[in-house]
């Protein structure tokens, strides 16, 4: 039973991380009440041995249908890797307390920015390219990928929000781009916790399928409707991360 929940929360997970990302919304709570004595490291161990073949395969069908830079996403893809890696181990030194409080306030402005400018992402209009852009995209996959192996909660649509405020690419294509980023920082956190001995395998794997249909599932319903509906899930999505982290910070 407790593996047919996780498989479950896995496929949602990856249907709404495909989209937009926040999977991490959905399966991360489910698995800390499925296994509650389990240690932390363990559970964000299976939550990234289920969610990076979601974001891969995510990043396979959009890289079908849409035209993807790859001469500035590659590198990168490499750097959120990288940025992941030093995320992770500097949060073996230094507790990531502080952003605890802090996040409820940082993703509202992100809303409310969202909301305030209704055209935003609606069109797609790099703002940078050639060298230009690689060095803006693998700035942003450095940073971004640090907080996902420092922190983690609410990576994807951060990676989304900046390829469209910064880069000014529309909703379709960010969320495109941000797959690829948020696979090779969702890799290097996974090569981590293997290496510490925090996957159970067993459980990762068959979560790992469930999460590739939903993500399958989803990443048709972007493609076909475009970035006017993903732009709907990401204010969703960002609204109910709101949600999560102010009683999380705050309530609990």
């Amino acid at each position: 039973m407790d593996l047919l929940l996780a498989s479950a929360a896995s496929l949602l997970a990856g249907f709404i991380d495909a989209i937009v990302g926040g999977g991490g919304l959905v399966l991360a709570p489910a698995l800390f009440a499925i296994f509650p004595n389990t240690h932390p490291a363990t559970l964000f161990g299976i939550n990234k041995g289920a969610a990076v073949w979601g974001t891969a395969v995510a990043t396979a069908q959009y890289a079908r249908r849409v035209d993807m830079p790859w001469a500035a996403l590659l590198p990168a893809a490499a750097m959120a890797f990288a940025g992941a890696m030093a995320g992770a181990w500097t949060v073996t030194v230094v507790s990531p307390g502080f952003l605890r409080r802090a996040l409820p306030f940082i993703l509202g402005a992100v809303l409310l920015y969202t909301l305030m400018r209704k055209e935003l992402g609606r069109e797609h209009a790099p703002a940078f390219s050639g060298a230009r852009q690689a060095a803006a995209a693998s700035l942003l996959g450095a940073t971004i990928g640090f907080y996902d192996g420092f922190f983690g909660p609410g990576t994807g649509s951060f990676f989304v929000f900046l390829f469209v405020r910064w880069l000014g690419f529309d909703f379709l294509h960010a969320s495109a781009s941000a797959k690829l980023l948020n696979t090779a920082s969702n890799g290097a956190a996974l090569l981590l916790f293997a290496w510490k001995g925090h996957v159970w395998w067993h459980y990762a794997l068959v979560m790992a399928v469930a999460n590739v249909s939903g993500s399958l599932l989803g990443t048709r319903l972007a493609l076909r409707h475009g970035s006017g509906f993903v732009r709907g899930v990401f204010i969703v999505v960002v609204s109910a991360l709101i949600l999560k982290t102010t009683y999380d910070a705050w309530l609990r």
